[in-house]
C-alpha cells in the first residue's frame, strides 16, 4: 500500500523525521532530564536512559571493588551494581538515609543503579540552551558532564552517563554481581 492510500484509509502515517526540511532543527529540539541532588548540587540525566527510580534499599557489598561501588541489589530478579555518585565525584561516601533514592539507568548495554540524595523534577530544555562546561577547576570531572542547563534560578549539571564509568570497570562490577549470586545459589543460599 502507498502512503496516499494509507492516508485515505485512515491508517496512521509515520511522523516526519528530524532531517526533513520542514522539521525542527536539532538546536530547537527539546531534551528532558531527570534532575536529582547530591549535597547542594543539582545534576540531570537524560530521561531516555532512566528506567525507574526507587527508594533506597540495602545493598550487598562486594569484596575488592572500588570505593564508589556501593554493592549490588536484586531488582525483580535482576542483579544490578549500585554506584555512589557522591563518592564517584570525590566527595566522600554517602551516609545513606531513608530519603535517598536509587536511579536505575541503562548505560553501556547494562542496567545499573546510581545513588542520589533525592530526585527533584523533570527538566525540559532546548538543546540550544545547554551550555558547554567551562574549562575551570570543578569538583566533578568535566568528562562526566555533557553540559550545563539553566532551570529558573538554578543551574543543572547534565551528566554524560556513558563517561561516568569506564566500560571495563562497569563490566567487572556486573560480572562480580552475577558471580556472587551464582555462588550463593550453588551454596543453597
Amino acid at each position: 500500500m502507498t502512503t496516499a492510500s494509507n492516508q485515505s484509509n485512515g491508517a496512521p502515517v509515520l511522523p516526519a523525521t528530524l532531517t526533513d526540511a520542514e522539521g525542527p532543527k536539532s538546536d530547537d529540539v527539546e531534551s528532558q532530564f531527570i534532575t536529582f541532588s547530591i549535597g547542594s548540587e543539582e545534576y540531570g540525566v537524560d530521561i531516555l536512559v532512566v528506567r525507574e527510580i526507587i527508594a533506597w534499599t540495602e545493598v550487598t557489598q562486594l569484596p575488592n571493588t572500588r570505593e564508589f561501588v556501593r554493592g549490588v541489589m536484586n531488582l525483580r530478579g535482576s542483579i544490578l551494581p549500585v554506584f555512589d555518585l557522591r563518592c564517584r565525584f570525590g566527595m566522600g561516601l554517602t551516609e545513606v538515609a531513608k530519603t535517598h533514592v536509587i536511579i536505575i539507568v541503562y548505560v553501556q548495554d547494562k542496567l545499573i543503579g546510581i545513588l542520589a540524595d533525592s530526585v527533584s523534577q523533570i527538566l525540559v530544555v532546548k538543546n540550544s540552551e545547554i551550555r558547554p562546561v567551562p574549562d575551570v577547576d570543578l569538583v566533578v570531572d568535566q568528562e562526566f558532564l555533557a553540559g550545563l542547563a539553566n532551570s529558573e534560578d538554578r543551574m543543572v549539571a547534565v551528566l554524560d552517563v556513558e563517561h561516568l564509568f569506564d566500560p571495563e570497570m562497569l563490566r567487572d562490577s556486573v560480572d562480580k554481581a552475577r558471580s556472587m549470586v551464582a555462588k550463593g545459589e550453588s551454596n543453597g543460599d
